[in-house]
């Protein structure tokens, strides 16, 4: 059976007849040293980059130690946005393939309230949500987290960073104290530091760091160019005829829908993601992408959080993020599932400097490209990046 490396974690025979079911043949890192602390009963931080399996890390020994005789609310997973929180639902349901006695509740902002009450009204064992919603609920009446076993906070760095220290704290508080509580970050900082010191009982630190088999294979590559030369150069990649499916970064909602448009006008299939589009469209634009019927997705950093699209194939960074992070979460959209993956990173000359900040951060050095006097992108070497061009 190709899942006996999970079996040696005593994993049940359920769980691992969902992961050779899901394609999942042996344990990431952070699988391997979360799987056997979670289900000691163990907190923990762990400290991965985005890809790495972190999902089912904590869900596995969630579904181990789920008690099927308690209709109530055992297990949390708090995530930062709607997006993030429907991919662990997702991920999770395929986990309990094979144990349809669980029942799991989304709870999340942009979605009728109603509809989510009635799923509480089954007794979930499981919910996994976004703090403001499950605070409303909460405070609403609809759900109690006073038999809480686990509680799991995904991308805390991100959660925390958005603004919901409040939130967070209030909902850990109402837990019972003997609650375990599991934090997993991108990167370390002094808010998920203070939050683990404050809640956490001798915990333990995990640590994986985006090295050989974890680090994606991204072939990263920097285009130094004016701006109002973006638009072109940007035509001048998806034409290439190179990448069936294509992530295109900005840093603004405007300029979101903006650069969308004229894509489309131009004659592009591409959508848009941001956080004024209403959730039910961003739910439908997501599952599109992801099933390839339009090749170019725009996006905000917030709105992308929680796609999880194993054969994208380029990502183009049309803005240069704002936060060091942010460029890892970006270009981690590509190369997963141990394929290989493509960066593009526009450039003002006045950005250079900032971009030098990104490369000591992520320790990487990108190859630089750039157009010559006939239009025709090229290495370093001068030889043509496309070679059909």
């Amino acid at each position: 059976m190709p899942v006996d490396k999970f079996r040696a974690l005593d994993v049940s025979d359920e769980v691992l007849k969902a992961l050779d079911h899901m394609g999942i043949e042996s344990p990431t890192d952070i699988q391997k040293e979360t799987i056997p602390l979670m289900m000691a009963g163990k907190d923990i931080i762990g400290i991965a980059p985005t890809g790495t399996g972190k999902t089912v890390a904590f869900g596995i020994p969630m579904l181990e130690y789920i008690s099927l005789k308690e209709a109530r609310v055992q297990e949390l997973v708090l995530a930062p946005t709607r997006e993030l929180a429907q991919q662990i639902v997702q991920e999770l349901t395929e986990l309990a393939r094979f144990i349809p006695q669980i029942k799991i509740a989304a709870l999340y902002g942009g979605q009728p309230m109603a509809r989510q009450i009635s799923q509480l009204k089954r007794k979930p064992q499981i919910v996994v949500a976004t703090p403001g919603r499950l605070l409303d609920m909460v405070n609403r009446g609809h759900v109690s987290l006073n038999h809480l076993h686990t509680m799991v906070i995904d991308e805390a760095d991100e959660m925390l960073k958005m603004g919901f220290v409040k939130d967070v704290t209030r909902i850990i508080e109402m837990a019972p104290v003997g609650r375990q509580l599991v934090m997993f970050s991108a990167t370390t900082n002094r808010d998920v530091m203070t939050m683990s010191w404050r809640y956490q009982q001798d915990p333990v630190e995990i640590t994986v760091e985006a090295t050989r088999e974890n680090r994606p294979q991204i072939a990263q590559h920097t285009l130094l160019i004016p701006r109002d030369k973006k638009m072109e150069a940007l035509q001048y990649l998806l034409d290439s005829d190179e990448y069936d499916r294509v992530m295109v970064f900005v840093n603004t909602k405007f300029m979101t829908q903006r650069l969308c448009d004229r894509l489309i006008k131009e004659g592009y299939e591409a959508q848009a993601l941001h956080g004024d589009i209403r959730q039910s469209q961003r739910t439908k634009v997501m599952n599109d992408f992801k099933r390839g019927k339009f090749p170019i997705l725009v996006a905000t950093d917030v709105a992308a959080r929680g796609i999880d699209v194993d054969d994208v194939e380029a990502v183009i960074n049309y803005d240069l993020p704002n936060e060091n992070e942010y460029y890892l979460h970006r270009i981690g959209r590509t190369g997963r599932a141990r394929k290989h993956g493509v960066s593009f990173t526009m450039m003002t000359f006045q950005e250079s400097v900032r971009m030098d900040e990104i490369l000591r951060y992520i320790q990487s050095k990108p190859t630089p490209l750039h157009f010559d006097a006939q239009g025709i992108l090229r290495r370093e070497d001068d030889t043509a990046f496309f070679e059909r061009i």
